[in-house]
């Protein structure tokens, strides 16, 4: 199990994250103390504004690092589409573990110019990037979408907190409809960051 949180005088978002982690360890059957993981996460911090990555094992051995943040998001990050297509039926996506080698392997091998992928499934539906969620506007005056859970995307913290103050709402989002189409990236720990999407140089995959 992971969860990656943002330290900035206190956890971002901690009480969303650790009821993530706590739904996640339910489904695979980990034992999981939300008071242990916060006093881990605490007594690791090394920078007034961190990366806090917490593991925890199958046993509920627990693991943090800290990685200092230097400056301010990006305004704005430059996309593609990956080639592979995802199996929406996969129960993977929707929980935050380290089972998630196309996606290491997909931020290795991204082009120069390129910062973030954007993944869709068979079925030719927009589901997330490789480390952030996706949110597009299809239309000028239109609502800000986010693709639904079951179309095979992890249940991000920083979506989950704007779909419940009404800044986006669920609906599928088709490769087709995405000419001229608004696009954001974010998560937790970067906030919401306007995407640019681009072609990318092909990929043996």
């Amino acid at each position: 199990m992971i969860e990656t949180l943002r330290w900035e005088g206190e956890l971002v978002r901690v009480e969303r994250h650790m009821a993530r982690a706590a739904r996640t360890c339910a489904g695979l059957g980990y034992p999981f103390d939300a008071t242990a993981a916060r006093a881990a996460l605490e007594a690791a911090v090394c920078a007034p504004v961190a990366r806090m990555r917490l593991t925890m094992d199958a046993a509920g051995g627990l693991e943090v690092a800290c990685v200092p943040m230097e400056g301010p998001a990006p305004e704005a990050m430059r996309v593609a589409l990956h080639p592979v297509r995802l199996e929406a039926s996969d129960p993977y996506l929707a929980i935050k573990t380290t089972h998630r080698a196309l996606y290491d392997q997909a931020l290795r091998a991204r082009p120069e110019g390129v910062d973030e992928w954007l993944f869709a499934n068979t079925q030719g539906v927009l589901c997330e990037g490789s480390f952030m969620n996706v949110f597009c506007r299809l239309r000028v005056e239109g609502d800000v979408l986010t693709s639904p859970v079951s179309a095979g995307l992890l249940p991000g913290i920083l979506r989950e907190e704007m779909l419940e103050i009404g800044r986006c709402r669920e609906a599928e989002i088709r490769l087709d409809d995405l000419a001229g189409a608004e696009l954001w990236v974010g998560n937790s720990l970067r906030g919401l960051i306007r995407a640019e999407l681009i072609e990318a140089a092909p990929l043996v995959v």
